[in-house]
């Protein structure tokens, strides 16, 4: 029978359920079990993708084109078990669905309520990613213990155990232990009263993970043992991790996490291998260069924005044995301050999606920047309709030349309304979503990255590059070395005379893994380390003809 691991926050948010939840289920993954996860999100919107990057951070697009909690990517970035719309439901589509269903008359006459009804749908979701080939669903609630709007979710996985069995279900809870600087000491009352609301729900937690900037000492952790109810060797510390969270797995492993977690759901453990984890870890402490990346966007000083972008490039180095050292810079600087003050010097450029004109100059001149001065050059969604904006403008010679998008009255066009979406008014969930297949040119900088022709990737837009302006760009010197299968769209534009000027409509940062960094980032990557070997060898060289005093 397929085992149910949920995992709940007290204290404060943002304690990490999410990556805490990814390391144990790539752990289980190592042990040789089957793992599914699942994000319940208390928030009443039916998905976050009309939310702002600066309320929700980033949106993360699955292949069947749901649009998705952002601690999506780290379930997909540390495990291989497929996700789908059924890996992350919030409030909003619950209720939407038992209200639709009240509406065809499904409930017969009955009053609608939390209890049964709601809490019912929310259990079969849960029961959705049962199966034969299923060894262990982690369900991951959002929120922190005690907020109302977590209560349903809350009660339904306490009804759950009562209807799979409690040995078939494990209750993670991950609280923090703060430590006071004026007391000198770690406080473990916090973590009491969260256990303490977690049981006035009805729920026991089996496994303690205690969040903690210091060490926790045996006498503290026999302290929340006993006032919380559980086993000594049930309280997790997870230290903060200064140098990665590619560290977490390991630490939990060192506390022996994933044991426990067998003894008690009864799994067979299996042979552990992380050894292809720890390697990565000694890459990324032993660098071989050290490169400096600017990401230029509308979201920049916002780091979950970007999440995803972020830890592809440091995947990208750790596949080319380099530190990248990531300078975020707001759009909007570049504008006031010029590209020259403050994106000189650095070995590569990255201009990242986003949505609104603020900021849309910013990144236009930082592309030319990168263009004339044989900078490296990555431009992802709106990155690439940026850099065809640039292009029209500076070698064409099309005044004006912008997106509809921005400029509905220009007088070229060059980004325009997919066909698709010119009668769509609403906004959740209309746009070009999830992967699309693509054929990519022989012999360019695409295809040789990918090594192949024909490639699968996630999308998340409604323009596109207007197909009238397409004889005049490869006038000029720019292959569109990425289309739609029967060449109606682009999807990739490249220069072949720049060292590497590349820009894609898709998300490539969706689809990198720790182990196995995108061909497109590590390509980039690789091209900035060249930029960087080049730059550090023609210093050499000028320091080798200035005379040497006395």
């Amino acid at each position: 029978m397929t085992k149910h691991i949920f995992v709940t926050g007290g204290v404060v948010s943002s304690l990490g359920k999410g990556l805490t939840s990814a390391s144990v289920g790539m752990l289980l993954e190592q042990r040789g079990l089957r793992v599914r996860m699942q994000k319940l999100d208390p928030y009443i919107n039916v998905d976050p993708g009309t939310m702002s990057p600066y309320q929700h951070g980033e949106v993360y697009v699955l292949d069947d084109g749901s649009e998705t909690d952002l601690d999506l990517g780290h379930y997909e970035r540390f495990t291989n078990g497929p996700l789908t719309r059924d890996s992350n439901y919030t409030t909003g589509q619950i209720y939407l669905s038992v209200i639709n269903k009240e509406r065809r008359g499904e409930f017969l006459g009955k009053t609608v309520q939390v209890i049964p009804h709601i809490t019912n749908e929310i259990k079969a979701c849960i029961h959705k990613l049962r199966g034969d080939d299923v060894d262990v669903v982690i369900t991951e609630v959002g929120g922190t213990v005690g907020d109302i709007e977590s209560l349903p979710f809350m009660e339904a996985i306490r009804q759950f155990s009562l209807d799979v069995g409690k040995e078939n279900c494990l209750y993670m809870h991950l609280t923090l232990v703060p430590y006071l600087k004026a007391a000198g000491e770690l406080k473990t009352k916090p973590t009491q009263h969260s256990v303490g609301q977690l049981r006035e729900i009805g729920i026991q937690p089996d496994i303690l993970i205690c969040r903690t900037e210091r060490s926790i000492s045996r006498e503290d952790r026999e302290k929340i043992a006993l006032f919380c109810n559980v086993p000594l060797e049930a309280v997790i510390e997870e230290k903060d991790k200064d140098f990665s969270i590619y560290e977490v797995p390991l630490s939990l492993v060192d506390n022996k996490l994933d044991e426990q977690i067998c003894k008690k759901l009864g799994l067979p453990l299996g042979r552990l291998n992380i050894d292809p984890w720890r390697d990565l870890l000694h890459r990324l402490r032993n660098p071989r260069e050290e490169i400096g990346i600017a990401v230029v966007g509308k979201y920049a000083e916002h780091r979950d924005a970007y999440k995803s972008i972020y830890e592809s490039l440091d995947h990208a180095g750790l596949h080319n044995h380099a530190q990248v050292r990531i300078q975020r810079i707001q759009a909007e600087e570049v504008e006031r301050e010029g590209p020259e003050r403050l994106l000189s010097g650095y070995d590569g450029i990255l201009i990242p999606g986003g949505f609104g004109e603020r900021g849309i100059e910013g990144k236009v001149e930082s592309i030319r920047f990168a263009r004339e001065r044989q900078i490296p050059f990555f431009g992802i969604c709106l990155g690439m309709q940026c850099a065809a904006i640039e292009f029209a403008r500076n070698v064409i010679g099309l005044g004006g030349a912008h997106s509809t998008e921005f400029s509905k009255d220009t007088p070229h066009p060059v980004i325009c309304l997919l066909d698709e979406q010119k009668t769509i008014t609403d906004m959740g969930g209309t746009m070009r979503l999830g992967t699309q297949p693509a054929k990519l040119e022989p012999g360019s900088h695409a295809a040789n990255s990918y090594g192949t022709t024909k490639i699968d990737e996630r999308h998340r837009h409604r323009y596109e590059f207007n197909n009238v302006y397409r004889q005049q760009f490869t006038a000029h010197g720019m292959q569109f070395s990425g289309t739609s299968p029967d060449g109606s769209l682009v999807e990739i534009l490249e220069l072949p005379s720049h060292p590497w000027f590349l820009a894609v409509q898709f998300h490539p940062e969706f689809k990198s893994k720790p182990i196995k960094a995108h061909p497109l980032f590590a390509a980039f990557i690789a091209a900035a380390v060249e930029r960087h070997k080049s730059r550090g060898s023609e210093r050499g060289k000028v320091l080798e003809q200035q005379p040497v005093d006395g």
